[in-house]
């Protein structure tokens, strides 16, 4: 993933709102024909061959590497930075690809700002890392377009296996026990696999059909079948995927989202983010998305950077984003905060709503600010209001649909060791489980290490 960088001009303040000062409301076709394309264009073109050798050149390769530690999938950064700086970056893939089967797209959205970039000894030297994120895509991007798919399954164990998820920790794991020689067959109740790459991330950092292309390449491994439509409590049990299955891993996401427990929260144009987020993805004119006028979106991770960007870019005049607590506590990183002000996203810290005001649909929201002290976060007195006609709540999201018998802990699934669940037989990855990051690359990491886990179990 790049540093931020801002949009041009012309991208941005009164050039970017063509039409939305005339248009009151949550309407479509705010701006004129092309600057839908402009702004949702990929926001991070991928390095040519000589600006990857002059990024690679920079890498010192350093014998104790704190980048791999950084990583969550622990890939081996210096040595496939080292391919790509002697010519071959097929072969750099191929490094990235043994540890992270899912690297072109991490390499779009993976905070490497927070991660292996702010290891980097470059970093701490001079302020300017490695842009190891870039180089990761330029190695990927460069063997995926030749069709090619290094890794090959290894004898039939006549092992099935039941994977009830497609996102990031469904599709590694199904992966991993197909290339040791498992049979895999993977549940999804969306009609695309994916999960979280195909319908939770903003649509300029990996614009187009990049998700599906990734997961139509993954599954040239062989072994592994898709069955869409379907999930736990709509057809599929547990006990019914273990009963026909030697071992079930559940990659289930976290699909509720969290109330703003506010009077009011009920009114039309109060949405959910994420659900802003997916009808983005899956747009293929995104001038036919409505928008408002006023956006508020309450949150402070990622989904609310996306959701509060994605607004601004489809011509809302005022974008603010407001989180209950201060910037550090923001759990988007620094670089993605500073990416929503330069395209015109104001962030207000340390406030919380308390009421949504409106006749039918909002049209104000009442904030409290907050202070912290020692019983925690607590409310002031003082309150302050927002013009709004939507809302977006990007608050978390919980756990929906875990199956009866499986111990959870707070609010996931309950996991020991490579993600063992309170059930025999029953393993948990990503974003469901218990412990870890909520982020694509600590799923990859989730579900490789179960697949593992299984194999070793199954196989004695």
């Amino acid at each position: 993933m790049i540093r931020w960088q801002p949009f041009p001009k012309e991208k941005t303040g009164e050039a970017a709102l063509t039409n939305s000062q005339l248009t009151p409301g949550v309407v479509a076709g705010r701006l004129g024909a092309g600057e839908y394309a402009r702004n949702f264009a990929d926001i991070a073109p991928r390095f040519d061959p000589h600006e990857a050798h002059v990024a690679a050149d920079r890498c010192y390769f350093c014998h104790d590497a704190p980048c791999i530690t950084a990583c969550p999938t622990t890939i081996d950064i210096p040595l496939f930075i080292r391919q790509i700086a002697t010519g071959t970056p097929e072969a750099a893939a191929k490094t990235i690809w043994e540890q992270n089967i899912l690297g072109g797209m991490c390499a779009r959205v993976c905070p490497t700002e927070q991660l292996c970039e702010e290891a980097c000894v470059r970093e701490t030297a001079e302020g300017k890392p490695v842009e190891i994120g870039r180089l990761q895509r330029y190695a990927t991007d460069s063997l995926m377009e030749k069709g090619v798919h290094p890794f090959t399954r290894a004898a039939p164990t006549a092992k099935r296996i039941a994977v009830v998820g497609a996102g990031p920790a469904g599709l590694a794991a199904a992966h991993r026990l197909a290339m040791k020689g498992h049979d895999v067959v993977i549940y999804d109740a969306r009609p695309k696999a994916g999960g979280l790459n195909e319908y939770g991330i903003a649509s300029y950092k990996a614009p187009g059909s990049y998700a599906q292309a990734e997961v139509e390449w993954l599954m040239k491994i062989g072994g592994i079948s898709v069955e869409n439509g379907r999930a736990l409590g709509q057809g599929l049990t547990l006990d019914g995927l273990a009963h026909d299955h030697h071992a079930v891993v559940l990659a289930i996401g976290l699909r509720g989202v969290n109330a703003l427990r506010a009077e009011g929260e009920g009114l039309g144009h109060v949405v959910d983010a994420i659900d802003f987020i997916a009808g983005l993805r899956q747009a293929g004119d995104k001038s036919g998305l409505a928008v408002g006028r006023d956006v508020v979106v309450i949150g402070g991770g990622m989904t609310a950077i996306d959701a509060a960007v994605q607004s601004r870019l489809l011509g809302a005049e005022t974008v603010t984003i407001v989180y209950r607590r201060g910037r550090e506590q923001m759990s988007a990183s620094a670089d993605e905060q500073e990416h929503a002000t330069s395209v015109g996203v104001r962030i207000i810290h340390n406030a919380a709503p308390v009421r949504v005001i409106g006749n039918g649909s909002v049209a104000e929201v009442e904030f409290a600010y907050t202070e912290t002290g020692p019983a925690g976060l607590r409310l002031t007195a003082e309150t302050f209001r927002l013009k709004a006609d939507q809302v977006m709540k990007a608050i978390g999201q919980t756990l929906i649909g875990a199956p009866e018998g499986l111990k959870v802990e707070g609010g996931k699934i309950a996991v020991t060791g490579a993600g063992r669940t309170s059930v025999p037989g029953v393993w948990a990855a990503g974003d469901c489980a218990a412990g870890g990051d909520d982020l694509t690359v600590t799923a990859v990491a989730e579900g490789r290490d179960a697949a593992e886990d299984i194999h070793a179990s199954l196989m004695g």
